[in-house]
C-alpha cells in the first residue's frame, strides 16, 4: 500500500499551546515569530498581535517524527510559515504544506473540521494520518464515508502536546499501512479493523 502521509498540525501537538501560560514544559524551547514575519494571520486574535506570537517547540521531536515511516506534509494554518519558523527548530527538511484555500477557517454546518475535507482531497485515495488537536467524531465520519484507504485521525492533547505514546501510534499505524495485507474497503484489513484512531478528543 505504501507508506502513508502523515498531516501535521502545528499549534497542539507541536507547540502545547494551552499549557500553563508561564511555564515553558520541561525540553521545549521558545520561538518569539513577529506577525509581520507571518504570511497568514488569520489563526489569531488582532489584540493578540501587538507582542510576538509565542511558540513552544521540543526540537526532539523532529528526530521522532523522521523516524515514522511516512511522508510528511503540513496541515496547520501556518501554511508555508511551517517551514521558516518550525522546521529549522526541528531539523526537519523544507516540507509540502496543504493549501487550504477558501476552506482556511470557515465553518461548516454538519460540524465537520474546516482542514478535514480538503485533507481528504490532498490525500488522493492515499493512506494518511492526521495529528491535530482539534477532531472530533463528525471528521472520522467524513474520512470513513469519503476515503477509500486507511485514515488515523490522531488527536493529541494541546496542554501536553507530543509524547512517546503519540510516535507509537503513529509508527504502529505506518507499519499497518506497509504490511503485506490485502484490505477490504474503507481501509479495514480482512479480519479487523480500521487502522483509525480510537482516541477521542481529550
Amino acid at each position: 500500500m505504501g507508506r502513508p502521509l502523515l498531516f501535521l498540525d502545528v499549534d497542539g501537538p507541536l507547540n502545547p499551546y494551552a499549557a500553563k501560560p508561564h511555564k515553558r514544559p520541561a525540553g521545549y524551547t521558545t520561538l518569539r515569530v513577529p506577525w509581520d514575519g507571518l504570511a497568514r494571520e488569520g489563526h489569531r486574535s488582532p489584540l493578540m498581535r501587538r507582542r510576538p506570537l509565542r511558540v513552544w517547540i521540543d526540537p526532539r521531536h523532529g528526530e521522532e517524527l523522521l523516524r515514522l515511516d511516512c511522508e510528511p506534509c503540513w496541515a496547520t494554518t501556518w501554511v508555508a510559515d511551517a517551514n521558516r519558523w518550525i522546521a529549522p527548530v526541528l531539523g526537519l527538511p523544507e516540507l509540502p504544506f496543504v493549501d487550504f484555500g477558501e476552506a482556511l477557517l470557515e465553518d461548516r454546518p454538519d460540524g465537520v473540521h474546516w482542514k478535514t475535507a480538503p485533507l481528504v482531497e490532498y490525500a488522493a485515495g492515499r493512506p494518511f494520518a492526521w495529528v491535530d488537536d482539534e477532531q472530533g467524531d463528525p471528521d472520522r465520519a467524513y474520512v470513513t464515508a469519503h476515503h477509500r484507504a486507511p485514515g488515523l485521525l490522531h488527536h493529541v492533547n494541546p496542554r501536553v502536546g507530543l509524547r512517546d505514546d503519540d510516535f507509537r501510534a503513529l509508527a504502529d499505524f505506518a507499519r499497518a499501512c506497509t504490511a503485506p495485507e490485502r484490505r477490504g474497503r474503507g481501509g479495514q484489513r480482512e479480519g479487523g479493523l480500521s487502522p483509525r484512531s480510537s482516541r477521542g478528543p481529550r
